[in-house]
């Protein structure tokens, strides 16, 4: 299996309600979890090698869901903002240990304020609100691997 359909699968799960998938071929194993946050945890057995021709992926079992839990979310979040990572790297919420968070449930965010750092190939990014209002609620786990486009704060800009 090579790198492009794990990426694949990662996105399918984003997608759906699957809380786990594995994946056996050829004596190595993929495991791909996903938190209740949407950030994934990928944990592979040995590298595979990239001229392993492609095998048939199972169909993964749907996890049991709380439906009771999920309108409540979507009829809360309905005005909120999202702030969403502008590319692929790792979510930091300080510039380094010890050092301030930039931004917390609770915070007044304003344009140009930056709220987290996205490190990226061993740059450090800062990324600024592009929005003014009031940081509800924090997505991601700090250190965690973020995706292009993926929620990182949800703002009320009332």
């Amino acid at each position: 299996m090579d790198i492009k359909q794990i990426q694949e699968l990662v996105k399918l799960i984003n997608k759906t309600s699957i809380g786990e998938i594995t994946i056996e071929e050829n004596g190595k194993k993929i495991t791909i979890k996903q938190k209740n946050d949407p950030v994934q945890n990928i944990i592979a057995a040995p590298a595979p090698t990239y001229n392993q021709t492609a095998a048939a992926v199972p169909a993964p079992q749907a996890a049991p869901s709380n439906t009771t839990a999920a309108p409540k979310t979507e009829a809360k979040t309905d005005n909120y903002i999202t702030i969403k990572s502008p590319m692929i790297g790792t979510f930091y919420r300080q510039s380094g240990p010890g050092k301030p968070i930039f931004a917390s449930v609770g915070d007044e965010v304003t344009p140009g304020k930056v709220v987290c750092i996205i490190e990226a190939m061993k740059l450090f990014n800062e990324i600024e609100s592009e929005i003014k209002g009031r940081i509800v609620k924090v997505l991601v786990d700090d250190a965690s691997p973020v995706e292009y486009d993926q929620p990182l704060f949800l703002v009320d800009p009332a």
